[in-house]
């Protein structure tokens, strides 16, 4: 991200050219400016010392040079001083001045004349004096790899390809941006991006959690600011506990789990997620402890999780010394999905601290989100967590969008068939909404 500038004087005075605005093809010759900066001449052999005495006074911007040669003595040099650190008259203050005369120099300031080139300025600098001024400056971008990521507004659209060239130019490693042109409005869970400059090259290598994936970043989902919480939920896991991942896409919960010698059993629907989990498995020598799936997630519920569940709660009390835990991550409609466990056992209940933990992602636009949240899932299960789940702030999605995690044991009532099914657990949740719910579609964003 680029650096903040301190105040409105140091904009004005590192502004690129005012002529670039308007700009919508790069031309970086354009950018070129020449500044009036103070200078002292001083003799070089007390140069260093006298930076360090006048730290707080001297030039500093990065890419520019505090310290010059003198083009008329090679026995002395020019030392750049901030234009907003001295007075107008181009005077030192005193403090300043009995600094000079202990080094016995001359406190005489001149003026110098610095240019300034495209390669001056940054990244935030070079947008906002290209856009029409008091719009919007989107200088951030999220990661891939080599793939720069951004969303861009509608007012920045005639700028795109100018946009993702400074990027690459300021942004070492960055050879591909691109830009999204869609929400995420099917089953797969990717949209459709545009590359606005370098390569179309789509297939990123990325480094989380101590673990490596590969995976093509147009044709799956993947997201940076999702890193804190994968680790998170590996965190909750010990050695040798079981970790259903229903919508595992290319691994970053089931990888790490399987990593820290858990049994995982992951699964996706999208066909190109599952390619590269299995890809990435074999890329981190985990394949062995992963069983894959690419099945509907409704589909793996009812068949390899309950399959493996039904074993698994089976054993007697004494040889369980395991936890199992379900990770949802489908937040615009996993939390739908969890009528799936209303009677989902026959058989006896076994021991409270036997049942398996559910970690559900939802979006909430509520004041309340963790309320919010808790009440939706209770709504499906068709009983109160009151007291017994706990909700996690996972990010702020936009100003009134907040990513939520609700965790909880699924309730003994709830998971074994006590009672006669009220409903068919294989209707799709969505057919069941509540009064004034979303629908799918509306949940549905990037």
């Amino acid at each position: 991200m680029p650096e903040i500038l301190e105040n409105e004087a140091d904009l004005e005075l590192y502004s690129p050219n005012p002529e670039v605005c308007g700009m919508t093809t790069l031309d970086r010759a354009a950018f070129k400016r020449t500044i009036v900066v103070p200078f002292i001449r001083v003799k070089k052999e007390v140069v260093s010392k006298l930076l360090k005495a006048l730290k707080h006074t001297t030039l500093k911007r990065p890419g520019l040079k505090r310290v010059i040669d003198d083009p008329e003595d090679e026995d002395s040099r020019f030392v750049l001083l901030h234009p907003h650190k001295i007075s107008a008259d181009y005077s030192l203050g005193e403090k300043e001045q009995k600094i000079l005369k202990q080094f016995n120099i001359n406190s005489q300031v001149s003026k110098y004349n610095l240019e300034l080139t495209y390669d001056n300025f940054k990244v935030e600098e070079i947008l906002r004096s290209v856009l029409p001024k008091g719009q919007e400056v989107t200088s951030g971008f999220s990661r891939i790899g080599h793939i720069a990521h951004l969303n861009l507004r509608d007012h920045q659209q005639p700028y795109k390809h100018l946009i993702g060239q400074v990027i690459i130019d300021k942004s070492p490693g960055i050879t591909c941006v691109v830009n999204k042109t869609n929400i995420i409005d099917n089953i797969y869970r990717n949209f459709q991006m545009e590359v606005l400059a370098g390569e179309a090259n789509m297939i990123a290598k990325a480094k989380e959690n101590h673990a490596a994936y590969e995976f093509d970043f147009s044709k799956v989902y993947w997201n940076s600011r999702l890193s804190s919480e994968h680790g998170r939920i590996t965190e909750l896991l010990k050695p040798g506990d079981i970790l259903f991942d229903v919508f595992a896409g290319v691994g970053p919960f089931a990888i790490p789990a399987a990593k820290k010698k858990c049994s995982v059993f992951a699964n996706d629907l999208n066909p190109e997620s599952y390619k590269w989990l299995l890809h990435n498995c074999k890329l981190n020598k985990v394949d062995k402890n992963i069983k894959s799936f690419n099945m509907d997630g409704r589909d793996f519920l009812l068949g390899p999780l309950k399959e493996e569940l039904t074993k698994e709660l089976s054993l007697p009390t004494k040889e369980r010394k395991n936890s199992v835990h379900i990770v949802m991550n489908l937040p615009a409609l996993a939390i739908e999905f969890l009528d799936v466990f209303r009677h989902f056992l026959d058989g006896k209940p076994c021991s409270t601290e036997l049942l398996p933990t559910v970690h559900c992602y939802s979006f909430s636009k509520h004041d309340n989100p963790a309320k919010d949240v808790q009440e939706r899932a209770e709504a499906f299960l068709g009983t109160s967590l009151e007291g017994r789940s706990s909700t996690h702030l996972v990010r702020n999605v936009s100003p009134n969008k907040e990513m939520m995690c609700i965790s909880f044991q699924i309730p003994a009532e709830v998971l074994y068939k006590q009672c006669t099914h009220e409903e068919n657990p294989e209707e799709p949740a969505s057919k069941r909404l509540r009064p004034n719910e979303d629908s799918p579609e509306e949940k549905l964003i990037s």
